[in-house]
């Protein structure tokens, strides 16, 4: 049978058929089938009569079905195995096999020793001698010899997880050669070019063998993997195919560092397609828990992906001095840093305006970051938890602004000390012409990214000169004064830009420069998060050891072999080769995962057109076994069989439909749908409700419960006062004010909190500190009038006890540079129009926000303001709510000082000026472009 198209595994077993014959005797004779009559008495009598009987006997077509499942079975159990492979070499020179070990010849790297030690045979039987050289063997010896040395290099051989380096291979076998001319010369590749000039099968050629035969495995089933991105939501994978063929879909699967599989997801491949951006979809979190990411049919490296800690999605919290503007975005302090950031971080905005209260769930999240955009002064509690989750190994990224500049410089979270107040353009300390940026020092993460030409500084924050501030500049102005500064504290790191993170001290925060900066620090920052507890880790050393190999099957071993240590390079990504194999570099406190095809690499077939060579395939490439199939068929015609025996005992006639099970079903289910219950509905109102809704009907005025009996009534009757002046004067009818107590009481109903200053008051917790704070910093304003300005009429130079409790208190706020108002300030034309803002008192100035940009801008060069410029503090000491203090018969209660009713009169108007600004900003600002719409009318 060898000359045949096929061979019998197991041809002893064909000597069953010569048992057909009996079966198909047995099978003739059957039993008769019972019959089925009416009950006639003498007719069953006669057949009871009968003395003879003979057997039925079954059709002719079903024993030849009978006899075909037997035969079936037999075929199936002799194992007949298709295999037309016929070979043959080239006389007149030496066998040469040039075979890929590559990472792409592990799957069928069993057929191709197979193939190889085939060739060998003939080789072996014509007497030639065997040269053999391995594309992924860094010794590549390939000198000619007999055949049983070739074969014990060919067992010796193994696939190696690497990109065949064929040149390298066929240097070594022309050497070899010496100028003889080789007989065959068999290349088994697997398939896939390993440049994009791949030149061997021309190479090979110009050795002019007698036959040249390129031997190719099942170019379909090569599929790798060449790159993955942990996006904001999935995770990117980049699949590559080898065969341009149908459409195909590939199951990938995202593993942890124990193998485990936790998210799966598939790459759709169009027809002709041969690479594909595919997606798993997972948390945060478990994207972050990824160690690798494999093709579930592909059993090779190159269809492993080995994920490090740069793959690991950071977390950034995101905190800002002050409220963001949604109609004003532009001038959110971390509007730029957002944008930045988003493609490469996962962003956690406090869900908490109180830092107190935000900072520590914050940290219970593990941030790798935190970024600071213009905070100067943090709640006294949280500076603890925040040292130590820096020196735990966490980033600390802070961006200077007008509250950090009047911050005191004695903040531990500051890494240099820096001089009060701003380094401006036009300003004292100030440069003449804006600054532009230095080069990056070689110290610096920043080192490599070129230095940007239009980037310029027209304002910063001033370190102070100490011996290693050098050491601390990552980035500076071309004068030399520091641009970002840095200082460790222990395992963490505490950066500082020393502008903005908007564009009103630079235009870096909108440049390109800007994002590789923030880039870099990601990617420096703590991988896996910190928390306040751990233990900072080690840093990943300069070399990195072998630590973990890739095999050609794509799993990783312990064994390092003969692996060198990997030296990174920044300027490039390393690249696998026979010194640094791919797998993981380094040690469980860090490594860095080196796979491989290099990053958006492509799969391209090997070009071989053009060229004099035989194709062919690997043995057993087109030999298959008919014996599941044969099995299948017997199984097919049994059920046949029994099918028909079951219809010739009349067994389907004798089925009854089960119908009154299904109606009781039904009518179960009609019953249920009747008998539907009341809905009910769960009460969720919480106490207090009602004054929420109460509150949030009007706008009412506020004042703080200083618990103070004649304080708190002046305060009440004084904002009675000013809310029927409001009633009487304005549109706005505030509902009548309300006391507020600073510990328990929502304040994000009022827009204005008016707090007199008493200093034998209780001095205000921590917490409630912290809660005005966070009013002010989402967009409220504080009225905090000490009300003791007499005293400075009566000559009393040295600070009242009312202004000695206020810098208490503002000590532990994060407030503003303050300014008194600025005679064309939005404030003086609200509503009236006012020089001064007097109260009972009329000789303390009402002290704001100060605008950036100096009190001597026009209107038309003054920058814009976000928030719509509305301060979120207001000081006085002119006592306004004892001027605007009147009973029910609005009597004044309280004189003014000196006695004048129209200052009483400007203290109401200043009131209401006040509570315009408020609520409406800085529109009136807007007036500064009416010349220009005129003009524009007029044309």
């Amino acid at each position: 049978m060898s000359a045949l198209p096929f061979a019998f595994a197991y041809p002893a077993i064909l000597g069953a058929l010569i048992a057909l014959p009996v079966i198909w005797w047995l099978l003739r004779l059957t039993p008769p089938r019972p019959q089925a009559e009416v009950f006639p008495p003498l007719k069953i009598l006669a057949t009871v009569l009968k003395r003879e009987e003979t057997p039925a006997q079954s059709p002719w077509w079903l024993t030849l079905l009978r006899m075909l499942l037997a035969a079936a079975i037999i075929f199936a159990i002799a194992d007949p195995v298709f295999n037309p492979r016929t070979s043959s070499l080239a006389s007149g020179g030496p066998l040469v096999l040039f075979v890929d070990n590559s990472w792409a010849s592990a799957p069928d790297w069993e057929r191709r020793i197979q193939t190889a030690d085939a060739l060998i045979d003939d080789a072996e039987s014509a007497g030639a001698v065997v040269s053999i050289a391995f594309t992924a063997d860094p010794t590549n010896d390939a000198t000619p010899g007999t055949a049983a040395t070739a074969r014990e290099k060919l067992r010796a051989a193994e696939p190696k997880p690497l990109v065949p380096d064929r040149q390298r291979a066929f240097e070594a076998l022309r050497s070899a050669l010496n100028g003889v001319h080789p007989g065959t010369l068999a290349f088994l590749t697997d398939g896939a070019a390993s440049s994009d000039n791949d030149a061997t099968v021309r190479q090979l050629s110009d050795l002019q063998p007698a036959e040249l035969r390129v031997i190719e495995g099942d170019a379909a089933q090569t599929v790798a993997i060449s790159g993955a991105g942990n996006t904001a939501d999935a995770m990117t994978v980049k699949v590559t195919r080898l065969s341009p063929a149908g459409a195909v879909s590939v199951p990938l699967n995202a593993q942890d560092a124990q193998g485990r599989v936790i998210a799966t997801g598939r790459a759709d491949f169009a027809p002709g397609q041969t690479t594909v951006n595919a997606g798993i979809s997972a948390p945060f979190e478990m994207r972050n828990d990824f160690a690798r990411v494999s093709i579930n049919t592909g059993a090779t490296a190159g269809a492993v992906h080995l994920l490090d800690d740069a793959f690991k999605r950071r977390r950034v919290v995101l905190l800002s001095g002050e409220s963001g503007d949604e109609f004003q975005p532009l001038l959110s302090p971390l509007y730029y840093i957002q944008r930045a950031l988003e493609p490469y971080a996962d962003l956690v905005r406090p869900t908490d305006a109180n830092l107190s209260v935000a900072i520590p769930k914050l940290l219970a999240n593990n941030p790798s970051i935190i970024i600071m955009a213009d905070i100067g002064r943090l709640p006294e509690d949280t500076y603890a938890p925040l040292q130590r989750w820096i020196s735990n190994g966490g980033m600390l990224l802070r961006f200077a602004g007008p509250r950090l500049a009047a911050a005191p410089a004695e903040d531990p979270l500051i890494p240099v000390t820096l001089r009060q107040g701003e380094r401006a353009l036009g300003g004292s300390l100030s440069w003449s012409e804006p600054q532009a940026l230095a080069e990056f020092p070689g110290f610096s993460p920043f080192a490599g990214i070129p230095r940007p030409t239009d980037v310029t500084v027209n304002r910063q924050v001033l370190a102070e000169p100490t011996p290693d501030l050098a050491e601390r500049t990552w980035a500076s102005l071309a004068d030399g004064t520091p641009l970002v500064t840095m200082n460790k504290m222990n395992a963490g790191q505490i950066v500082l830009f020393h502008v903005s993170a908007e564009a009103t001290w630079s235009n870096l925060p909108i440049s390109g420069t800007f994002v590789e900066m923030l880039r870099h620090l990601i990617q420096i920052s703590r991988s896996g998060g910190v928390t306040s507890e751990s233990s900072g880790s080690a840093r990943v050393a300069e070399t990195l050891p072998p630590f973990r190999m890739l095999t050609a099957k794509g799993i990783l071993v312990t064994e390092t072999g003969n692996a060198r240590p990997l030296i990174p390079n920044a300027k490039a990504a390393p690249v696998a080769n026979f010194d640094n194999p791919p797998g993981l570099y380094g040690s469980e406190d860090g490594f860095t995962a080196l796979n491989v095809l290099p990053d958006n690499a492509e799969l391209k077939p090997l070009d071989i057109s053009g060229f004099n060579v035989v194709r062919a395939g690997l043995v057993g490439g087109e030999s298959w076994s008919a014996k599941p199939l044969l099995f299948f068929i017997a199984f097919l015609l049994l059920l046949t069989d029994s099918l028909i025996v079951l219809f010739m005992n009349g067994a389907f006639s004798r089925l009854r439909p089960r119908a009154r099970a299904a109606a009781t079903i039904a009518v179960a289910l009609a019953a249920g749908l009747m008998l539907r219950p009341d809905l009910l509905h769960a009460n969720d109102t919480q106490p207090g409700d009602d004054i929420i809704m109460q509150r949030l009907d009007n706008t009412h005025l506020a004042y703080v419960v200083t618990g103070e009996q004649d304080v708190d009534n002046i305060s009440e009757e004084g904002l009675n006062g000013l809310t029927r002046f409001l009633t009487y004067r304005t549109t706005l009818e505030p509902s009548p004010p309300v006391g507020i107590d600073l510990n328990k009481d929502e304040l994000s109903f009022y827009p204005i909190i008016y707090w007199p200053i008493s200093a034998t008051a209780p001095m205000p917790s921590n917490a409630a500190i912290s809660r005005i704070d966070a009013y002010m910093r989402n967009g409220g304003t504080v009225l905090f009038d000490t009300r003791d300005q007499i005293d400075s009429l009566e000559g009393s130079s040295d600070t009242t006890a009312n202004g000695q409790r206020l810098q208490q208190i503002l000590a532990n706020l994060d407030i503003p540079p303050l300014e008194p108002v600025p005679h064309d300030h939005v404030l003086t034309k609200s509503f009236y129009l006012l020089s001064s803002f007097p109260g009972r008192y009329a000789g303390s100035p009402l002290w704001i926000e100060a605008r950036q940009g100096g009190q001597n801008q026009n209107n038309a060069n003054r920058p814009a303001a976000a928030a719509d410029g509305v301060s979120p503090i207001l000081i006085t000491a002119n006592d306004f709510a004892g001027a605007w203090a009147v009973d029910d018969n609005d009597t004044p209660l309280l004189p003014t000082v000196p006695p004048d009713e129209t200052q009483r009169e400007y203290a109401f108007r200043a009131g209401v000026n006040i509570m315009m600004y408020m609520l409406t900003g800085n529109y009136k600002t807007d007036q500064v472009h009416v010349p220009d719409l005129l003009e524009r009318l007029g044309q």
